[in-house]
């Protein structure tokens, strides 16, 4: 199994092993771009895997502050009273770089820059750039991807469809 995600098409695919695409999502990432450095609020570009996997069986748009369920479920209310909030929903999918000096250790470590694989409020857009590096599902379709993949599934994330694409004929080799 593995997950690519390609930045200029705001899609994330889950191809089997032998490369085929068993699911395909919009997304959204960073609204500043690629990259790697901590407090760019870019995302990571590279190989990754799912280091943890936060948030099995909560409700669909169950609220996650630090990786812990707030008991809260996001309505438009809820919104309205916290207009601050970065809405982690649903379910986490934690990402780990896989590669030192790029995405892993130091100023560039995908993990400790908390960067995720979660859910969004509904009425967020996908398809256009919008979060602060994390990539954003529609709550469903990451429920449903995290009922997918295991614990240690690669990612690899690439500025360019092309690169996406060169990643499935890799898959299915």
């Amino acid at each position: 199994m593995l997950l690519i995600v390609a930045l200029d098409a705001q899609r994330l695919w889950c191809v089997d092993d032998g490369g085929a695409v068993l699911a395909s999502y919009p997304v959204s990432t960073a609204a500043r771009g690629a990259g790697q450095r901590r407090g760019s609020l870019q995302t990571p570009l590279g190989w990754h895997r799912i280091r943890a996997k936060i948030g099995a069986g909560a409700p669909l748009g169950a609220v996650f502050v630090g990786r812990r369920p707030t008991g809260e479920i996001w309505t438009p209310e809820l919104a309205a009273a916290h207009p601050d909030r970065d809405w982690i929903l649903t379910r986490i999918l934690w990402l780990c770089g896989e590669e030192p000096g790029f995405n892993r250790l130091g100023e560039v470590d995908t993990m400790r820059r908390y960067i995720y694989i979660h859910g969004t409020p509904d009425p967020v857009p996908l398809g256009v750039p919008g979060s602060h590096g994390c990539i954003r599902m529609r709550n469903a379709d990451v429920a449903e991807l995290f009922d997918r993949v295991p614990v240690g599934t690669k990612v690899r994330i690439v500025a360019r469809e092309e690169e996406a694409a060169e990643s499935l004929a890799s898959a299915s080799e």
